[in-house]
């Protein structure tokens, strides 16, 4: 089953095209600044082509992407009817979602009352649905949440020390985010770490410049740090992470922000960017250290160090971890970084395999084999995880 897997941004829209028995992507590539000028990057038969060309809307884009799958010199299928589903990345559920759904015009509306948690992201996502339900009506289109993994979370997990009436009125709480990526890590970290996911206890550590931690009990999420958004919990690339609340009032006080505009600050201005002055980018920092800036180090610092400190917590809360996972940018690729994540654990008889951490963006256990805890590097793949949902939901 051919399934295209598409992820809509407000101006942008990636995709691949997978198939869903052999998981070999045939093409995969990006459609950027739809609105403006347009770009679409494309990939397929091992090329890649850049192609500059007017992107007005998601519609068009969509269009594009189908006539390059088809092409008769750079395409991968003859027809549009070698697609036999879509699966769309969706960014917020809300409490209605817990698991994929085939899209309805009754779920688009379900999809839209949760607008409000996640303003910049739904809105696009559905965009993106009503683009390809127009160029391809008679295939099957299912929504794939980034919320609905954390669905299983406790309420002493997800229930914030606030009135009681916000959480029932407004649904505020905590829902988590990155969750195909925690649900692919999970799945394949039980695989290589030889243990029953049915009866396994996992920390899952997504670290990119976007980053979240899981724990993960029996296959299913008990605890995740991203809250109602996805700026708390970890700091990040440029998202503050956990702070004292209080601190908005107060900067709008002394600068005369809005609350908006604070938001703004704390999600994009932020982070270890904010912390250095330097750059949002780990590997950035890594150089600014090296070349004695005090800054770039401090925000090294506080990003290993509030990482070690939710591993912790999560070790102690689900009774002691079986394995832990690192994954995305950093996880998969940063050694320095990982290194000393790794490092910060000796507390809990982790030591780290240093010769392993030399090695990017593959399966590796990055602690040594006398452990208390296996350590596993796992590259996440958000994509196949989408596919496969598309596929089992489709074959119902």
């Amino acid at each position: 089953m051919n399934i295209l897997v598409v992820n809509c941004g407000s101006s942008s829209l990636k995709f691949q095209l997978i198939d869903s028995e052999t998981e070999q992507v045939s093409a995969s590539g990006n459609c950027e600044r739809i609105g403006l000028d347009g770009k679409i990057t494309y990939k397929a038969h091992g090329d890649k082509f850049v192609t500059e060309t007017d992107l007005p809307e998601h519609g068009i884009a969509i269009k594009k992407v189908l006539e390059l799958l088809v092409d008769k010199e750079r395409g991968v299928i003859n027809s549009l009817d070698e697609i036999h589903a879509v699966g769309h990345r969706m960014v917020h559920g809300g409490e209605k979602f817990s698991s994929s759904v085939v899209i309805t015009e009754d779920v688009i509306k379900d999809i839209e009352s949760c607008n409000d948690l996640a303003p910049l992201h739904n809105p696009a996502n559905i965009l993106g649905v009503r683009a390809c339900q127009e160029a391809m009506p008679g295939v099957k289109h299912v929504a794939v949440f980034d919320t609905a993994f954390h669905q299983t979370m406790p309420a002493k997990a997800y229930l914030y020390g606030l009135p009681k009436e916000y959480y029932e009125k407004y649904g505020i709480r905590r829902y988590g985010f990155h969750g195909t990526s925690h649900a692919f890590v999970s799945e394949r970290l039980a695989e290589l770490a030889g243990l029953d996911i049915n009866n396994s206890k996992m920390i899952i550590c997504h670290i990119g410049s976007g980053a979240s931690i899981s724990a993960v009990v029996n296959g299913k999420s008990v605890d995740t740090s991203m809250g109602m958004t996805p700026l708390e919990g970890l700091v990040m690339g440029t998202r503050s992470g956990d702070i004292d609340p209080a601190i908005v009032e107060f900067i709008c006080n002394k600068e005369g922000k809005s609350v908006s505009e604070v938001l703004t600050m704390l999600n994009k201005k932020s982070g270890v960017l904010g912390i250095s002055g330097l750059s949002n980018d780990y590997r950035d920092l890594l150089e600014g250290e090296e070349n004695g800036n005090q800054d770039a180090h401090n925000a090294l610092d506080v990003l290993v160090y509030r990482i070690i400190k939710y591993i912790g917590a999560y070790h102690v809360a689900i009774g002691g971890a079986d394995a832990i996972a690192l994954t995305a940018g950093a996880g998969e690729n940063n050694f320095v970084v990982r290194g000393r994540i790794v490092e910060g654990l000796s507390a809990l008889g982790i030591k780290l395999n240093e010769a392993a951490n030399t090695v990017r963006g593959e399966e590796l256990l990055l602690s040594t084999p006398d452990s208390t805890i296996p350590v596993w590097v796992v590259p996440t793949n958000e994509e196949l995880r989408i596919a496969r949902e598309t596929a089992a939901v489709v074959e119902k």
